[in-house]
């Protein structure tokens, strides 16, 4: 049975994707999070489970059900927002499986993400799972294995530094940074544009039937959506350098210039995708920030690479 992209999976409820893989789905729906949380179980006697999800109550007996008198060896966890991984913590005291994931909410930041942190920026979006700390900390490349198989950790961070997706048999389970109902949220300092264009690249490497997002239905077209992720990006980009053209704005006006069509209540995602843009063509010598890159800098075209060459 497949599932339309209208159409969510059951809530609280298992629901069959493949031999050995099943998903739950979280009851947290919001504009941010699509249908709500999908938690996947892998394995058919012993299980990995991937993102647990949000703390709540009703999810964590959901998922106490679906797992049944059946063993969880391992609790995979893809990154540390909110509606991903506080679940863990409950879930590892009930079965006793050890939590794996890149490392803390602060892990895998760029130099320029931990300066903007150090000078007072917080991130937006999803919320941060301050608390979170895994048992054992996975590196791009580790393997883990169990009686399901073994799934391969790829470090991709971009929609935030510590986030992982993971390699199973011919699937992708990408968590936040390739969905099919919208692009990933890109909001510094957690959030690292430089960094998630570069993950896609790395996942454009990585031939796999399907993606397993951690919102929404399966992809069927891994291929096709991450040049959609790139070009949309890309696009992007073109806008906001088109934007500043003979003046200086600031991130919001910006964004009200490129989103004109985009609900009040999702502006303020859009401001910190606009500013990661910013970020990134800073760092590249492309545009400047004045006096200096911060959220409230004033940003213009860098008119001297342009003048000696070297701009785009």
């Amino acid at each position: 049975m497949s599932i339309p992209a209208e159409t969510s999976y059951p809530v609280g409820e298992p629901f069959t994707l493949a031999e050995n893989l099943q998903v739950v789905l979280a009851s947290n729906p919001s504009p941010m999070t699509f249908w709500g949380t999908n938690t996947y179980l892998l394995g058919k006697d012993c299980l990995a489970i991937i993102d647990p999800g949000p703390e709540n109550a009703q999810h964590f007996s959901a998922l106490r059900a679906a797992i049944g008198t059946r063993s969880v060896q391992h609790i995979l966890v893809t990154h540390s927002h909110l509606d991903h991984s506080p679940l863990a913590r409950s879930l590892s005291r009930h079965c006793g499986a050890p939590v794996l994931a890149f490392g803390d909410h602060r892990a895998g930041r760029s130099n320029v993400m931990k300066s903007l942190a150090a000078d007072g920026l917080t991130g937006g979006g999803e919320g941060i799972d301050t608390a979170f700390a895994p048992d054992i900390h996975l590196a791009d490349g580790d393997i883990v294995g169990g009686d399901w198989g073994e799934v391969r950790a790829i470090h991709t961070p971009g929609h935030i530094g510590n986030h992982l997706c993971f390699h199973w048999q011919d699937v992708l389970f990408t968590g936040d940074h390739v969905m099919g109902w919208a692009s990933s949220l890109v909001s510094p300092p957690d959030g690292d544009l430089t960094d998630f264009m570069r993950s896609c690249r790395t996942l454009q490497k990585i031939d796999v039937a399907k993606y397993y997002p951690g919102h929404g239905p399966v992809i069927t077209g891994p291929t096709a959506r991450l040049h959609w992720l790139l070009a949309h990006r890309e696009g992007r980009e073109t806008q906001i350098r088109d934007a500043l053209v003979d003046r200086q704005l600031t991130v919001p006006a910006l964004a009200r210039l490129i989103y004109d069509d985009v609900a009040p209540a999702l502006l303020p995602a859009a401001e910190r995708n606009v500013f990661a843009h910013l970020i990134d063509l800073v760092e590249r010598g492309l545009v400047e920030a004045l006096p200096r890159l911060s959220n409230d800098a004033l940003f213009r075209l860098n008119v001297r690479r342009d003048a000696d060459g070297t701009g785009m």
